[in-house]
Formats: C-alpha cells, sequence, structure tokens
C-alpha cells in the first residue's frame, strides 16, 4: 500500500486515492487499479494523491498534500508516470510494487525572502529576445565563475530531465543535488554543474538587461542587473514510485 499500513487479518486492505488536476477520467483509472477514489478534502483518509499535469503538479508547492504524490503528465519522465500507463502505474501500486522517494522543493531568495518556489526546476532566462546576459554562480562557498547566456536553469530530480536535459544539465537520481546548466550559451564548452540542494546556489544577474524569474515554467518577477539570488531546499514532497507490471 502506498501509506504502509497493514490491514488487520482477515480484512482486505482499501487503498484510498485522491485526485487533483482537470483529467475526469483519472478517478476511473483508480478504480479499475481496485482502489477507491476519494475527496483530497473529505472525510476517508487519503493514502495517495495523484497529480494530474503541470498545474497539479505546481500546486503540490502552494499547497502540499497530506499524503504521497504520484505525478502524471502526458510525456511522463525518469520521475513521473506517463498519462497513458497510469492504470498500471496504480496497479501496481496498489498490489505494494513499489515505494516512494523523498524530492526537494526548492525557493529562490532573494533580500533575504523567498519569492518563489518550485519541486521541477527554477531558471533565469532573457526578457529580451535573442539576447544574452550573464550569471555568476557559487556553491558550497565556492565561485563556481560566470557565464554568459540567454539564461540559466536549475533543476530537482524531478525535473532534471526536462527542461534542463535540453540544454545539457545533467539527469538525476532522487537525492543527489540540483542539475546547473546554461541556456543558449556563448561558449562552446561551457560547464554544468550538480550542487547539493540543502547547500545551495547562488546566482547572481551581472550584465545590464532585465531577466525573468521562471519557477516550474510560470513567470514568478523580474531581476535586474546586480541582483544576488540563492537556490535551495525549502521543503520536500513524498513521491510514489511505481513498480513495474
Amino acid at each position: 500500500m502506498p501509506g504502509g499500513t497493514t490491514p488487520p487479518p482477515g480484512r482486505e486492505a482499501t487503498v484510498n486515492v485522491a485526485v487533483r488536476g482537470a483529467d475526469e477520467t483519472a478517478a476511473g483509472s483508480v478504480g479499475v487499479a481496485g482502489a477507491s477514489a476519494v475527496a483530497e478534502d473529505g472525510d476517508r483518509p487519503v493514502d495517495a494523491v495523484v497529480a494530474v499535469g503541470d498545474d497539479a503538479i505546481r500546486s503540490t508547492v502552494t499547497d502540499p498534500p497530506a499524503a504521497p504524490v504520484l505525478p502524471v503528465t502526458a510525456e511522463g519522465g525518469r520521475h513521473l508516470v506517463a498519462r497513458a500507463e497510469l492504470d498500471g502505474a496504480l496497479a501496481s501500486l496498489v498490489a505494494g510494487d513499489g515505494g516512494r522517494e523523498a524530492h526537494p522543493v526548492v525557493g529562490v531568495h532573494r533580500d533575504g525572502r523567498v519569492v518563489a518556489r518550485a519541486v521541477r526546476d527554477v531558471a533565469l532566462v532573457t526578457a529580451a529576445p535573442a539576447s544574452i546576459s550573464e550569471y555568476g554562480l557559487a556553491a558550497g562557498g565556492t565561485d563556481l565563475g560566470s557565464i554568459r547566456a540567454d539564461g540559466v536553469v536549475v533543476a530537482t530530480p524531478m525535473g532534471s530531465d526536462g527542461y534542463a536535459a535540453a540544454a545539457g544539465g545533467a539527469v538525476l537520481e532522487a537525492g543527489t543535488g540540483l542539475a546547473v546548466a546554461p541556456i543558449a550559451p556563448f561558449s562552446t564548452s561551457p560547464d554544468r554543474h550538480v550542487v547539493d540542494a540543502a547547500a545551495g546556489l547562488g546566482l547572481s544577474v551581472e550584465r545590464e538587461g532585465a531577466v525573468a524569474l521562471f519557477a516550474d515554467g510560470v513567470r514568478r518577477a523580474t531581476v535586474d542587473a546586480g541582483t544576488d539570488l540563492r537556490v535551495e531546499r525549502v521543503g520536500s514532497l513524498d513521491v510514489l514510485t511505481p513498480g513495474r507490471r
């Protein structure tokens, strides 16, 4: 069972699953898998939350669920379930085949306060089309130098096989850190890094021109030259890992 609860002898356990996201057929997948579809804010206990789509996955940052999450997107990924494979993933979890992993939720700090949170990735991208900025990087008290590029992306393991991977960043397993990669770099051989999420990453904008701050694909703020940011772990999300059936 996702919640790790053992039923009393002689009584079959019921797995209660809540669904987030505008997918009217997902509740049907819950029933097909042999689980019970319940309301997340209802009276019945919730063993797992299926978050279908980008908006639903983003909502786990602002409205953290009380139960572990099965994140679902159309294409799926290393830590995401493809929508077409949801029935099988749920059946696997109901059968007890699978586990869970802790994934970091990162916060972007500016002037001592958190201005954005993300569970998949954070990016700084030049606001003007086809323009280059310069970004300073520091991790664990070590200056990593600067990069000239259209932007820079910092991804958690959950987001590391998405936009960051397309930019050449490392694809990470849970608990291994944050992947850092430049977006459209000016150099032909730019450095890419994996940094400790707990220690954090310092980011600074070192060139004039407005830069947009994105968290999980949504624009959250505008950052000007001379601004110092810090990206570090501010929480965690329990993610279900169904076995293969």
